[in-house]
């Protein structure tokens, strides 16, 4: 290895060591202090880097990666405001467990409080969002490498162990920082085993945990004994979970209900009760069908009437499994709570509930998920208006299997998880952490990277005014994303809160509506743009657009009124379907 100065060398360290870790996406951008991390990025050959022109856009970016990949994404900037600006995307991965690596450079000691220019505290900048923190020193000749290879190691392993979140080192640098100069070898500096491997200084033994065999004998226990089970499948990160839960949900042969995020909303499986939220609209059959024991299995679920479901009919257990200390339980009533490896538990389990008994009860909630689905079928049907259901009903049924489905904050999520069409395997994800809306078209630009396939992007105009810089990311993009942008003139989900009888402060503080033109910003990015004017236009659009592998912007015009208006009628319709009205 040769540098021109010791903020080169430790640059090449830093990026090298990453790599070694198998982590080689870097999402850089511009800046001087930084310097010495860009330019080792941008020479390693095994690197994979992208340039984002705000630091913002550059973090969703990370975090939609991250989503696909579950290896998180590196983070490069320069000192001052650029790090602050990846907050909300840190404030997401730290809710979500989602592995990102921040490499902040800047200021040296000397220059820290004393008003020098683009000099800002950045020390413990993320707070309790970032999982680990360390202020690196400033290169020096006495400071031994290894330390440095030592380092980077840990923060690989911080971000990546569960629960996985944030890592973030805080890269001090003197002048020069430009590689300018004769290089000169640092055989001598650098341990001789590092150089003569391609392997990290210090590797790290994967963390797989599992359950105690007591909790599984009560679990077992418990599981044998219900007449009444639902297991409840909340976010998944993985294939690999997505896989073992189907084997759980084969075995059980309980009322699956799989949130939109679970990886399993959108398929066909025996046990599947796809519009068990719809049921749910209906309080007199969901009391008959009260369950003695929910298994849930993931990080929480969209649903609200579920959670209210929950809160009304108290089962006597109510079991939880995911990886992470944190607390998951909104509705206070877990009973156990197992923390472990979802893969390892469902492994763990299976050899002891094999004689589990089963009844007639997922039978009775199929037969009214059965019938609120006549109920959205009559919508398909009777009507070729292009509305904000028929988008989830067109996408869900259109998407291509295997691509990737990215959903945004407010109702786009949410229509989804009600109205979907299962029969796909398409990979759905979205910002449910803290459901921002933030970041969303960013974040889906990454999500595509990262899965390497094409991703549909539904997102509301208020999400997409937020981010409109994401637009040029996705243009950019080597793996296409479609954006279906819903324009109901202003923030849909508030016309389905109490607000929205509050007349004189609603439309404009809370409606916010606009006048801005979708295709103006198609024409900047260079993207192909549609506004189809009915359902077939739409589909036609869509599923060309699939078969073309071509990023766009379709726009759908709705009107917020009548898409609350719309919710209600089908939910009223549902209720007398259930109920036999």
């Amino acid at each position: 290895m040769e540098a021109v100065n010791i903020n080169d060398l430790w640059g090449q360290l830093i990026v090298e060591e990453l790599i070694r870790n198998e982590i080689d996406y870097f999402c850089i951008s511009p800046g001087s202090r930084s310097t010495p991390l860009t330019v080792a990025a941008a020479r390693h050959p095994k690197a994979k880097t992208r340039i984002f022109y705000d630091e913002r856009g550059a973090a969703f970016h990370a975090l939609g990666y991250a989503r696909a990949t579950g290896v998180p994404a590196v983070l490069i900037c320069t000192s001052g405001t650029a790090a602050a600006n990846y907050y909300p995307a840190i404030i997401e991965a730290a809710q979500e467990n989602i592995p990102i690596i921040v490499l902040s450079a800047d200021r040296p000691p000397e220059l820290r409080k004393t008003g020098a220019n683009q000099t800002i505290d950045q020390v413990g900048l993320f707070g309790n969002y970032a999982k680990w923190f360390f202020d690196l020193p400033c290169p020096e000749p006495h400071i031994k490498t290894e330390m440095l290879l030592t380092t980077i190691d840990q923060l690989v392993f911080q971000a990546v162990s569960q629960p996985a979140g944030v890592a973030h080192l805080n890269c001090m640098f003197r002048e020069p920082l430009v590689p300018l100069g004769e290089p000169v070898a640092w055989g001598e500096s650098i341990a001789k085993r590092w150089q003569e491997s391609d392997q990290p200084y210090s590797q790290y033994a994967r963390q797989v945990t599992l359950p105690a065999m007591d909790e599984l004998l009560q679990l077992a226990n418990v599981i044998k004994s219900t007449q009444k089970g639902i297991l409840s499948i909340g976010r998944l990160s993985s294939l690999t979970e997505i896989e073992a839960v189907r084997s759980l949900a084969d075995l059980l042969n309980w009322p699956v209900f799989a949130d939109i995020t679970s990886g399993l909303r959108l398929e066909n499986f025996p046990q599947h009760v796809p519009y068990f939220d719809a049921v749910l609209s209906s309080q007199a059959v969901a009391e008959n069908l009260q369950p003695d024991t929910v298994l849930h299995v993931g990080y929480r679920m969209v649903s609200k009437k579920w959670s209210h479901y929950l809160e009304r009919c108290s089962p006597e257990n109510y079991i939880a499994v995911l990886p992470g200390g944190q607390k998951y339980d909104p509705t206070h009533q877990i009973s156990l709570r197992l923390t472990c490896d979802i893969t390892g538990f469902v492994n763990s389990i299976i050899p002891q509930i094999q004689n589990a008994q089963s009844s007639n009860y997922l039978k009775h909630w199929q037969l009214y998920s059965n019938k609120a689905a006549e109920v959205f079928k009559g919508h398909d049907k009777n009507s070729e208006e292009i509305d904000e259901v028929a988008v989830a009903r067109l996408v869900s049924a259109e998407i291509a299997a295997g691509n990737g489905l990215f959903l945004a904050a407010s109702m786009p999520v949410r229509d989804m998880d009600v109205f979907g069409v299962p029969g796909k395997n398409a990979r759905v994800v979205a910002n449910r952490g803290a459901s921002g809306i933030d970041g969303t078209i960013s974040a889906a630009a990454g999500f595509a990277e990262g899965l390497k396939k094409p991703v549909t992007l539904i997102v509301g105009d208020l999400a997409f005014i937020h981010d409109m810089n994401g637009v040029v990311q996705i243009a950019e993009n080597e793996y296409p994303v479609i954006v279906v942008v819903i324009n109901n003139g202003g923030g849909g989900i508030f016309s389905f809160l109490p607000i929205a009888k509050v007349g004189d402060v609603f439309e404009d503080n809370f409606g916010t509506p606009h006048n801005y033109e979708f295709s103006l910003i198609a024409d900047f990015a260079g993207l192909p743009y549609f506004c189809p004017d009915n359902k077939k236009e739409f589909r036609d659009v869509y599923c060309q657009l699939q078969n073309d592998g071509r990023s766009a912007i379709i726009e759908v015009k709705t009107d917020r009124g009548a898409n609350a208006r719309l919710h209600e009628a089908l939910k009223a319709e549902i209720v007398r379907n259930l109920e036999g009205q």
